[in-house]
């Protein structure tokens, strides 16, 4: 997979740059967690849950793979129950 299964027709402003966001993060990586991750789950994400995913993805890259992969723990300010949802997602055959 090479990017985005998912339109963005029928998302708001703000789901819409966040997808987008998620797809493009620079570490191919992270890429495909984020952004399948976005594909499944951007359409039924609840706001105070997209401000999160926000937050999130301001992360470096190699803090945030890190800690998906467990090699070192998150910041206790983003560890939130969306993290652990990215991270089981991840873990389901979803991964990168």
């Amino acid at each position: 997979m090479t990017g985005t299964t998912r339109s963005s027709g029928g998302l708001d402003d703000r789901r819409k740059r966040l997808l987008f966001r998620c797809w493009h993060r620079g570490t191919r990586e992270m890429d495909l967690i984020l952004g399948r991750f976005a594909d499944a789950e951007i359409s039924g994400m609840r706001d105070d849950e997209l401000t999160e995913l926000e937050r999130l993805i301001e992360v470096p890259d190699p803090d945030l793979y890190a800690a998906l992969t467990g090699d070192k723990p998150l910041d206790p300010e983003y560890a939130t129950s969306l993290f652990d949802r990215i991270k089981a997602f991840r873990a389901v055959g979803h991964d990168a």
